[in-house]
């Protein structure tokens, strides 16, 4: 209460000083006359006074309603807002310039985002009626028709600052004369109401986005433990099926595969339910796999290995090189009768990483062919665990055989991380 006869004071004090003005400036005028038409001038300096008496009441009356309360703040025609919002300059500047876009009545946009500060115009209307501001408010209806807003943006450290002034596009005198019936304040309350409604729809869609990007994840490794799952049991089923067949055949190799078997295992299962291994691990469990089929072909088989020391830490599926191997053993050694050799060979480049297994076999065409399942999963698996410029190509190699090609970006293991 006592901000609103402050205000309605103030206002009668200035126009009292106005009138005591326009007084002297009227008896100048009409000094010379007798009879001056004195009772003219007290007519309409009693008008005057009663607009801005009038003018006050519905200001306060449009505060109340808008506001809720009445102290200095709200009944002030300058508004100023102070708003820190969790994102950088730039979103937080063209979030800034799209809530204030979206004020009724807006005008003469003036963007800088060189600078981060935004400044528009807002027409004034009547807030009951929708036309221009009330008749009871002479001041405003005549001088002031519009509102201006600048806003600025002062970026931090992964947050910003937002400030907002709301003002009559007018002069000091217009705070000493004139109000705004609350329109300053409203304008106010309406853009940070819409501030607030785009953080919330951003924080909402980043929500949606992170729960959407850990249910694929979740599919993803399920999908990838069901590819692993798939592989482990392959090579299980193929060395047991041989270990049967030598147990009535010979039996002291049998025992000599199984207890290679047993090697294998004991180096392998710590590791089953790891998606991911090295190529060194890799290089050693597949070098376990071979001793057990040397058990079966003999001097058929070779190997040589042309690895990097310094690419065994390379990350890369688990078995993806045995898979390699297996292939090429089952469908080019295997069935050529003098058998051959695989090649391991792995090469560094400036922004990936190849592994190669070759062989001698009988290559496309001439070999035992197969269901595909194993380089099947061996690709999906790729592109789940190393994304997608990850990948596995087979040629023809010379003079015969077949080499299979793994591609895995330098960047993989922080690939894997980061999914």
């Amino acid at each position: 209460m006592f901000a609103s006869l402050a205000l309605i004071l103030r206002i009668l004090l200035a126009w009292a000083a106005a009138i005591v003005v326009a007084g002297f400036v009227w008896s100048g005028i009409f000094s010379g006359m007798n009879d001056g038409p004195g009772w003219v001038f007290g007519l309409l300096a009693l008008f005057v006074m009663v607009t801005a008496v009038g003018s006050c009441i519905t200001h306060i009356r449009r505060v109340w309603l808008v506001a809720g309360r009445l102290d200095a703040t709200t009944l002030s025609s300058r508004q100023r807002r102070q708003i820190e919002l969790p994102m950088d300059a730039g979103p937080a500047f063209a979030l800034l310039e799209a809530a204030i876009a979206e004020l009724p009545r807006v005008e003469d946009i003036e963007s800088a985002p060189g600078s981060l500060q935004v400044r528009a115009y807002v027409r004034r209307v009547d807030a009951y009626n929708g036309r221009p501001p009330s008749r009871w408010n002479l001041p405003a209806r005549v001088a002031i028709r519009r509102n201006s807003v600048l806003a600025t943006v002062t970026p931090g450290q992964g947050t910003s600052s937002v400030t907002l002034l709301f003002e009559p596009d007018a002069g000091v005198w217009a705070d000493l004369l004139a109000v705004d019936e609350g329109s300053n304040h409203e304008n106010a309350e309406a853009v940070s109401r819409a501030i607030t409604r785009r953080v919330a729809e951003q924080r909402r869609d980043e929500q949606a986005a992170a729960e959407q990007t850990a249910t694929e994840k979740e599919l993803s490794v399920a999908k990838l433990n069901l590819l692993h799952a798939q592989v482990e049991p392959h090579f299980l089923y193929n060395t047991l099926a041989n270990a049967q067949v030598l147990t009535r055949t010979d039996p002291p190799r049998a025992d000599q595969m199984l207890g290679h078997l047993i090697q294998y295992l004991r180096s392998s299962l710590p590791s089953v339910e790891e998606s991911m291994s090295t190529l060194g691990v890799e290089l050693e469990r597949t070098q376990a796999y071979l001793e057990i089929l040397k058990i079966r072909m003999g001097a058929r088989l070779a190997l040589q290995v042309d690895v990097p020391p310094a690419l065994l830490g390379l990350a890369l599926p688990s078995m993806a090189l045995q898979t390699l191997v297996e292939n090429a053993i089952k469908h080019g050694l295997e069935p050529k009768p003098g058998g051959g050799t695989v090649w391991i060979i792995a090469r560094a480049f400036e922004d990936h990483v190849t592994l190669t297994v070759a062989d001698d076999g009988l290559g496309f065409g001439q070999g035992t062919s197969g269901s595909g399942i194993g380089l099947k999963n061996l690709r999906e698996r790729l592109r789940l665990t190393c994304g997608e410029r990850a990948g596995v190509a087979i040629v023809s190699n010379f003079p015969s055989g077949v080499a299979a090609t793994i591609t895995l970006p330098r960047d993989a293991r922080e690939a894997i991380h980061a999914a």
